[in-house]
């Protein structure tokens, strides 16, 4: 196995352990190469996105716009159906696994026989690794190149991922961890399959250092400015769940009563966590490989680990660290900073508690405040929570919940005075509803 904790910033802590070559004893490093499986969708869902921001396609054009082969018999297929396996093809982990080196051929003459579905597209989800090979397909259509460079030039070069490849063959022996399978007692070698055409859906091979590269770039990214259109950062899509939710147990010994509720975002599933708050995960299992990977994204924090045995994603060895790590205070999501709207905002809150008034603000407030409660009862109520807390201090910073919400807190000569503030969906910053309220005498 080797494993990392990353930030926005990069790799925090990289190690590895065990065997990369039973037969030589050649032990595993942290530049040791690994496939990662799956968890290669997440660079086809980029280039599909960027594309899509760029003009290139369309998310909801029917896939036959791009690939002629499914006229005959997916004409209803769209981009994104494939790209949030709501196709509807049949599951198809074993088999497809075993299609990585499938010459462009042989999948173009798949592609025009057609397929059988499980179940009518666009109606529930059910993961595709097909589904993934057929945009590596669409790349490759509308690059005029075979989307390994597309994802190389656009991808791989630019972050710096020297040592990662779709070709396995390519990786020298002796940084190559080799995959096995342990089947009647003994460790036996899988075969070493090739590039194909199936590779957009998990064929690549990568290193600790490279990949902490990828985490990390994506970490930057999230969870995003809102100032930024939505556009500027395919980052964003890529955490966009789309399509239908799906339960599965919590991994790892923390909370097992827990479930994930899951929905498919580009390459990444989005969960939120009972213990740990929201999330991006994806698995990786190949023949002689496993992979996991989880993102954090409001604490700004990733894990991920690889291991070289069939379908051995070390994905509770990953939660259980993440519990760790929070227990330690090392996964608490990052303080937002107070925006100026919200900074107005509590100018103004501060002078409608010193004078005891709502209407002390009259600019400062939506229309709906005077309505919902009239100036004379929120007078009342100002005066009964001064007199039960005496004199506060008011000058605390808030804590954001967002560019347009936060929550205060006032210590008083008699207790803590606790606050929110949400303002109104105007250009200018006005309060839509506030909040107070005796926290602790």
């Amino acid at each position: 196995m080797v494993w990392g904790i990353v930030n926005r910033e990069g790799a925090v802590h990289l190690e590895a352990m065990g065997l990369a070559d039973v037969a030589t004893g050649r032990p595993v490093t942290i530049d040791t190469a690994f496939r990662i499986a799956s968890m290669t969708k997440a660079f086809t869902a980029r280039v599909v996105l960027e594309l899509a921001a760029e003009g290139r396609l369309d998310l909801d054009d029917p896939a036959v716009r791009y690939v002629p082969e499914l006229g005959r018999w997916a004409p209803d297929v769209t981009v994104a159906d494939l790209l949030h396996h709501t196709a509807g093809f049949v599951t198809d982990d074993p088999w497809a696994d075993r299609q990585q080196p499938l010459p462009e051929a042989e999948f173009t003459r798949l592609l025009a026989a057609g397929v059988p579905f499980n179940r009518p597209p666009g109606t529930a989800h059910e993961y595709s690794n097909l589904g993934y090979a057929i945009l590596g397909r669409i790349l490759t259509n509308l690059e005029g190149r075979p989307y390994q460079d597309e994802i190389a030039q656009r991808i791989l070069r630019p972050l710096g991922m020297d040592s990662t490849t779709f070709e396995v063959r390519a990786v020298p022996a002796d940084r190559l961890a080799r995959g096995y399978r342990f089947e009647d007692g003994r460790w036996v070698e899988e075969p070493m399959m090739g590039d194909g055409a199936f590779g957009a859906m998990g064929g690549l091979v990568t290193t600790a250092r490279d990949y902490a590269r990828w985490m990390a770039w994506l970490l930057q990214g999230l969870p995003g400015d809102p100032t930024r259109p939505r556009s500027a950062d395919v980052r964003r899509r890529m955490a966009e769940g789309r399509g239908f939710v799906v339960r599965r147990p919590r991994p790892g010994r923390d909370a097992p009563s827990c479930e994930h509720a899951l929905i498919y975002a580009g390459g990444l599933r989005a969960g939120d966590d009972c213990l740990l708050g929201r999330f991006l995960m994806h698995s990786g299992g190949y023949p002689g490989y496993g992979a996991h990977m989880v993102l954090w994204p409001e604490a700004g924090v990733g894990l991920f680990a690889f291991a070289n045995r069939t379908y051995a994603a070390p994905v509770a060895p990953v939660w259980d660290a993440a519990g760790e790590l929070k227990r330690r205070g090392f996964l608490n999501a990052a303080p937002l900073s107070v925006s100026p709207a919200l900074a107005q905002a509590m100018t103004a809150v501060r002078r409608i508690w010193g004078q005891g008034r709502i209407d002390a603000e009259p600019a400062r407030l939506a229309p709906n405040m005077p309505l919902d409660r009239s100036p004379s009862a929120w007078a009342a109520e100002l005066a009964r929570l001064k007199r039960e807390l005496g004199p506060c201090e008011v000058n605390a910073p808030p804590t954001p919940t967002g560019a347009l919400s936060g929550r205060f807190e006032w210590p008083c000569r008699f207790g803590i005075l606790a606050g929110e503030v949400l303002l109104a969906p105007t250009p200018e910053p006005e309060i839509q509803a506030l909040r107070l309220a005796i926290a602790r005498p």
